[in-house]
């Protein structure tokens, strides 16, 4: 099991440095930041670029790999994306991951103009992410899309990573599933979503017993997908923003443990947990960051 952090982008770099060099020094096999405009009950905080941020990032790293969490056709093109994405790769010495996703309804899929349905943003994604893969294999790349056009568009010199950077494709509906399945290396998930009247009255942990149970049924689908689509969904990483469940993961230790044994139990191969905050959403103790880090080996033997 391989364990990865997520460092919101709310530090000005003269603070957020020192992080991204600790999320390294720690251990991490992998660290993450949203790409967002803005985030759901931090869209009033200060809030970072992703592409600067991963790039300086990479500048004070040199093992642990970088990555977005997740990119999406909310507000990217896919041309100058892919430019940004081969210029990360670069200046990270091939240690990029490219986490893509639909998007979502929030801040980001209204700030460029009305907000599409949850079919256009299923059709926009397979777009996005198969025009990703043509020009980050491709030196020069013309496409006439529903969604997207690239006329000329030139990719030179390319990826360091061969044929092109690794794509960790967040899905949990059968039609982003498929997209995983045919151009993921990796798959990411948030897990099941609950309903509130679900929720109501339950106790913290039934709510998170609901969630693992919930997520289950959700591997079996991808690997269904994976098998339609031509693959053994053993040879496709599988990436699990364990946070999502109702309980935070970095509550404690022991609350992180039992996580990725049950993860490991599913076929997951990367967990991947989030900086804690003061207060708010992901809010928790640094301390306990500190035991996980100081006890990274036995989780990836759990």
């Amino acid at each position: 099991m391989r364990i990865g952090i997520v460092l919101l982008p709310q530090q000005r770099w003269a603070h957020a440095r020192e992080r991204w060099e600790r999320a390294e020094d720690y251990g991490f096999d992998h660290a993450w930041t949203y790409d967002h405009l803005a985030w759901r009950s931090l869209a009033d905080e200060p809030w970072f670029a992703t592409v600067p941020l991963l790039a300086a990032a990479a500048g004070v790293t040199e093992r642990i790999r970088l990555g977005t969490w997740v990119a999406s056709p909310n507000y990217r093109h896919p041309v100058p994306f892919a430019k940004d994405v081969m210029g990360l790769d670069d200046v990270s010495g091939g240690r990029l991951l490219l986490g893509v996703g639909a998007g979502g309804t929030g801040f980001d899929a209204e700030v460029l103009g009305p907000p599409v349905t949850p079919r256009v943003r299923a059709e926009r994604l397979e777009e996005f992410v198969d025009l990703l893969d043509e020009l980050l294999t491709h030196p020069v790349t013309e496409r006439t899309g529903r969604h997207f056009e690239a006329h000329g568009a030139r990719m030179i010199p390319g990826c360091v990573q061969r044929p092109r950077v690794p794509f960790v494709v967040a899905a949990n509906g059968p039609r982003a599933m498929r997209v995983a399945a045919r151009f993921g290396q990796g798959w990411a998930t948030v897990g099941p979503s609950l309903d509130a009247d679900v929720l109501e009255g339950l106790s913290p942990a039934r709510a998170q017993e609901e969630w693992w149970r919930g997520l289950a049924p959700l591997v079996e689908r991808f690997e269904a997908a994976a098998r339609d689509a031509g693959r053994d969904p053993a040879g496709i990483e599988r990436y699990l923003n364990i946070d999502a469940a109702p309980v935070f993961s970095l509550e404690s230790y022991a609350v992180l443990e039992e996580g990725v044994r049950r993860a490991a139990e599913l076929g997951f191969t990367d967990v991947v947990v989030h900086w804690p905050r003061p207060e708010g959403v992901y809010a928790g103790r640094e301390e306990v960051l500190e035991e996980v880090a100081a006890r990274l080996p036995e989780l990836r033997d759990v």
